[in-house]
């Protein structure tokens, strides 16, 4: 039983990696339009490369999971990460720069979604959104240093040196996954792990079937909508162009800019564990959870509009908290929805179909965000406040899309705090 914590931590070392990557470009943007010589358009294209092959991945590394297992599954794909970070380093020209950041969303796109099936074999339901609230968490490192410690990087070495190094790290991580990584309890010891949320109707799945049943449910496509628009928001706006309007809007410095994105992963540090105990033991609910947050995020969202380019600096940083809970720690209570509404023999290909749609938001709203910036103009080099003012009215928009359809989410946790989805 003191194993599986050997297991979660090499899983959460390499989902630090995998934040890392998403969130980087906001930090290094305009050594991108510099290098490059690109436009907001262009830049969008290039971050959201990384969402391209993630989310076009996500449905076949989750039938992978449930086939290959995690240790396979997660050692071959990071072998890749490592190459296209390298790549990435490396290139001479834009496009080569958008296909070492496919090549990289490729190679990372199989972490978050072998490790909750990992986990789901591991951790009994009754901890599962705990521990996996506590590994979304280290997805709030990753991001954390992609923020400040990036910021400094870059201003010392340059913005090549960091993807070297992350490079050598995952390599790193790739020999610790293969040697060290046991996908479930070994065969015939007594564990209380899995066995409860484990249905006989899971037993009988197939691969073929399981995204059958997977697309059948109602449910899941109440799920989908919420993370396309939520989670579209989260990698548009945090994850590229709330560092453009930090340092166009307030002008800050570059490492200024890195200590309130920072926020965010703090957000996520404490929040992913937060309010996995809330949903587990307090209000025993992740619909709760799932409203209040989104209620959250449209509320934040208004007030960015109103407040636009006059926030004292303490109150950014506490609105960057608020959302790196809200926008970010919260997909640790969807998830462990998704996990609860079906069987644990397809868990990896439920919570990989889900994945998808997170990333296809990116995919959609982080070159769409640029355009309309560029539609707007820039005025002495910068985009000026009432650029970022169209974009925000756009993210509130979505956001409330997004807590109208989790409003028609079923609960998916009972009162004594297991599944109820495959109750007959």
């Amino acid at each position: 039983m003191r194993y599986r914590w050997v297991i979660f931590w090499i899983l959460a070392c390499q989902y630090v990696v995998v934040y890392f990557h998403r969130v980087c470009p906001a930090v290094v943007a305009p050594e991108l339009v510099n290098t490059f010589a690109i436009s907001g358009t262009s830049l969008g294209i290039l971050a959201s490369g990384y969402f391209y092959s993630y989310a076009v991945m996500q449905i076949p590394v989750g039938l992978l999971s449930d086939s290959w297992g995690t240790r396979k599954t997660v050692a071959l794909f990071s072998s890749v990460a490592a190459l296209g970070s390298l790549l990435f380093a490396l290139a001479p020209t834009f496009g080569f720069a958008t296909f070492a950041r496919v090549l990289v969303g490729l190679g990372v796109s199989a972490t978050f979604v072998s490790s909750l099936k990992a986990l789901a074999e591991w951790f009994s339901g009754r901890e599962y959104a705990r521990i996996s609230g506590l590994f979304l968490a280290m997805g709030g490192v990753g991001w954390l240093s992609a923020a400040t410690p990036l910021a400094f990087l870059t201003e010392g070495f340059g913005w090549r040196s960091a993807f070297v190094i992350i490079a050598v790290v995952t390599v790193a991580l790739t020999i610790l996954t293969w040697f060290m990584i046991v996908d479930r309890p070994f065969p015939g010891r007594s564990s209380k792990t899995s066995v409860d949320h484990r249905s006989t109707e899971g037993a009988n799945l197939k691969m073929s079937s399981g995204l059958s049943v997977v697309l059948r449910k109602k449910d899941f496509w109440v799920i989908t909508i919420w993370l396309f628009f939520g989670q579209g928001t989260l990698f548009s706006f945090f994850g590229l162009w709330a560092g453009p309007y930090l340092m166009d809007t307030y002008a800050l410095s570059k490492p200024a800019a890195g200590n309130i994105l920072s926020m965010i992963a703090v957000g996520m540090l404490v929040g992913g564990p937060f309010l996995g105990y809330l949903s587990d033991k307090i209000l025993e609910s992740r619909k709760k959870v799932l409203v209040g947050a989104s209620a959250v995020n449209v509320l934040v969202w208004f007030i960015m509009i109103v407040f636009l380019d006059v926030f004292p600096l303490p109150v950014l940083f506490g609105i960057f908290f608020l959302m790196g809970i809200a926008t970010s720690s919260i997909v640790v209570i969807i998830f462990t929805s998704v996990k609860e509404l079906f069987p644990l023999e397809i868990a990896g290909t439920a919570i990989g179909t889900a994945n998808l749609f997170g990333f296809c938001g990116g995919i959609v709203f982080q070159p769409v965000i640029g355009y309309i910036l560029d539609i707007s103009g820039k005025v002495q080099g910068i985009y000026p406040p009432y650029a970022y003012r169209w974009t925000f009215w756009i993210f509130l928009g979505i956001n409330l899309v997004s807590l109208i359809s989790i409003l028609f989410l079923k609960e998916t946790i009972s009162h004594t705090g297991h599944p109820v989805a495959h109750a007959r």
